[in-house]
């Protein structure tokens, strides 16, 4: 047991403040007298043995509510469950900044089989910095890929969709077809992936992703207008005030699962409130379109708690971790027992010598996390190595061992648009 002076030292709290007798005297020279013999269990103290060396972590009185009532949301959506045969159909696609994720919902008389069972449909691209103004406006959906709605249940589905001019009459009379407008990055990609699609490639993205307090933009659980203690114990972590807003995490893991992402694993990161979730193996385009809607699912869950998520890659300044969207990327060629690892060596040959057309490529803002600290490489540079992650390409241990397998692309910034960044890979390391 120690004294509650030694315990305000152990703590580094100012001894003016806590007196020797355990007299808290405040600047208004309000004096309160707290018992001089109060004992504090060692448990609850700084430890001293170098084993447990790291520093004191407090968790956070901070509350965050609903903007609504839930428990009626609740009651309405697990009563009213007869939908008269109809399915819910919510169209999802990328908005206008590239990062900025849209949906809306329609209503269909049956369950469609594929996504080509599925109607186009067009939303107002003005409102979306899509659409040259309101006078030309109109943006077209065409269905990708289909999910499980975890958020209406039943036979409900979620869509992805990539976006399109729509069809135009010409001066000579013909009509022009749908053409893909500035932001779909998904046409070029599905190119790519089908000019290489022999190959398989497979991709593993792991994204991270930061929760922040929605009215005052400071991560979520530190305290206002300060810091937590640093970093070290956060990372893969359980307890109070080591593992801040578990359940979002843990909400949006079943919520992918039940949707039919392959979402492989998540864990806690080594920033405090920063997350991560990885998503594959997949081949193909469906690297990219998983991703993205694994992102719409994370924002319906943190808009449920009133919470907001952020995939900047460096979300606060200073000595912190920033926040990273790796890809991990193997194909046939790299996974061929025996001769798998020189595939893999001529592969990052191939990209070192295109490191700055990916780097142009890999996500907004990532000068400020690549930096050659935080287990990043500097982004000047391009190294690859064997279980080294301090560089742009990472190898794993058994790899040469096994004389096969995958690599780690870490360059990608947590806000990597997932179309971009594949098939850049696989455009580098197989068609060119």
């Amino acid at each position: 047991m120690r004294s509650l002076d030694r315990l305000m030292y152990a703590h580094r709290l100012p001894r003016a403040i806590i007196g020797p007798a355990g007299v808290n005297i405040s600047p208004t020279r309000h004096i309160f007298i707290l018992a001089p013999k109060l004992l504090i269990p060692d448990s609850l103290c700084r430890p001293n043995s170098a084993k447990m060396s790291a520093p004191a972590v407090f968790s956070t009185d901070e509350r965050i509510g609903s903007l609504m009532d839930q428990s009626i949301t609740r009651h309405m959506m697990s009563t009213l469950t007869d939908q008269g045969g109809k399915i819910c159909a919510e169209y999802v696609w990328i908005g206008g900044n590239g990062g900025d994720v849209r949906s809306k919902g329609r209503t269909l008389d049956k369950m469609p089989e594929k996504p080509e069972d599925l109607p186009m449909w067009n939303y107002d691209g003005s409102s979306t910095g899509q659409a040259p103004g309101p006078t030309d406006s109109e943006v077209y959906l065409v269905a990708r890929a289909i999910y499980k709605d975890p958020f209406r249940g039943g036979d409900n589905i979620l869509v992805m969709c990539d976006t399109y001019e729509p069809p135009r009459i010409m001066p000579d009379g013909s009509v022009k077809d749908i053409t893909p407008i500035p932001t779909n990055t998904r046409h070029a990609a599905a190119e790519i992936m089908k000019r290489a699609e022999d190959e398989e490639p497979w991709f593993g993205i792991e994204q991270e992703y930061t929760l922040l307090n929605a009215l005052t933009k400071w991560p979520l659980g530190w305290p206002k207008g300060g810091y937590p203690a640093p970093q070290g114990p956060y990372y893969c972590a359980a307890g109070a005030g080591l593992s801040i807003a578990r359940d979002i995490c843990e909400v949006h893991y079943r919520c992918c699962l039940y949707a039919g992402i392959a979402i492989s694993g998540v864990n806690g990161e080594v920033l405090p409130s920063q997350w991560e979730y990885q998503v594959g193996p997949v081949i193909g385009i469906a690297g990219g379109d998983q991703l993205w809607m694994s992102r719409y699912i994370l924002h319906r869950i943190c808009e449920m708690y009133n919470v907001e998520c952020t995939f900047d890659p460096k979300p606060i300044p200073g000595d912190w971790n920033g926040a990273g969207g790796h890809v991990n990327y193997s194909t046939n060629g790299t996974r061929k027992e025996g001769t798998g690892w020189e595939v893999i060596q001529e592969h990052c040959a191939k990209l070192g010598k295109r490191h700055a057309i990916h780097i142009a490529a890999y996500g907004e803002g990532n000068e400020r996390r690549m930096t050659g600290m935080h287990e990043t490489s500097n982004m000047e540079n391009f190294a690859w190595g064997v279980g080294n992650r301090a560089c742009s390409i990472r190898v794993g241990r058994m790899v040469p061992v096994d004389k096969c397998g995958y690599y780690e692309d870490r360059r990608p910034a947590s806000n990597l648009d997932p179309y971009v960044v594949t098939k850049l890979l696989v455009e580098t390391t197989l068609l060119l």
